[in-house]
């Protein structure tokens, strides 16, 4: 209770936005320890926390890491910011809803349904992980809208006529001719780093899952949960790489020994 407390208060400071996304994230977080664990309906609970854990930190740092123009206060910031992680969360309560489904069997074993169709989800989670969304007005990863010099060309301004060169015959105009240089390895690196992470994810949650569904025991029920638990890193840093976010997404992945070193001692199950 007390750690609750102190998270919605540092979540007051951080605006309303983020306050009333906090209150809903302690609201469903007990709901499912006091009520609705041992329900249906404890998979799609354990799902919207990850979600709303995710849009908390969204709307936390919305109104200082986005500028919305002129006259535009924190809130519509804060807005913008949870409407743009929408994807991003919706993706790991996908992951949790399958994951949490799964190990609703890991004490007795037999379920076959759950881990193949935790299977499916994960496949499916790892091509959209893969899918960049295209901003409107910019390239994949970058933020939205064009640079000036960009916009000016588009509208047809001065700034985009054929540029004068003066030679000894007097002026003339050439237009330079249109060409584009390939892309710098730059600008690739966070695709490749994004496959490779998605490819990680897969990995560390498909393999177990389809161990659990050629042999539901409870042991290998169990390793499959806790795979798609630690899988939660590497799709998160898979995520943070879609955006362009290289050192976000590698600073994730660093967590992945912490937390295999962690469930040789605790059990993340």
């Amino acid at each position: 209770g007390a750690l609750m407390a102190a998270g919605l208060g540092l979540a007051a400071r951080a605006g309303r936005p983020a306050l009333a996304v906090a209150t809903g994230l302690a609201a469903t977080v007990w709901a499912y320890d006091l009520r609705l664990k041992h329900t249906p309906a404890g998979p799609a609970a354990m799902a919207a926390a990850r979600g709303l854990d995710l849009l908390l930190g969204a709307t936390a740092t919305g109104a200082a890491g986005r500028t919305t123009g002129p006259g535009a206060g924190p809130e519509p910031a804060a807005r913008g910011s949870v409407l743009g992680a929408l994807p991003a969360a919706g993706l790991l309560g996908a992951h949790t809803y399958a994951v949490t489904a799964v190990s609703r069997h890991e004490a007795h074993g037999g379920s076959t349904t759950a881990p193949l169709a935790a299977l499916a989800a994960v496949t499916a989670l790892g091509a959209a992980a893969l899918h960049t969304r295209r901003e409107r007005g910019g390239a994949p990863g970058t933020a939205r809208g064009t640079t000036a010099q960009t916009r000016r060309e588009r509208r047809g301004a001065p700034d985009a006529a054929p540029r004068m060169r003066s030679g000894r015959g007097g002026d003339r105009s050439r237009p330079r001719p249109a060409h584009r240089p390939p892309a710098p390895l730059a600008a690739t690196a966070p695709g490749l780093l994004r496959t490779a992470l998605t490819g990680s994810y897969v990995r560390t949650a498909a393999v177990p899952l389809l161990h659990a569904a050629l042999n539901p025991s409870p042991p290998l029920t169990q390793r499959a949960v806790g795979g798609g638990i630690r899988a939660m890193i590497p799709l998160q840093a898979a995520l943070a790489a879609r955006t362009g976010a290289v050192g976000t997404a590698l600073a994730v992945m660093g967590l992945v020994p912490i937390a295999r070193n962690l469930a040789r001692k605790v059990s993340p199950t």
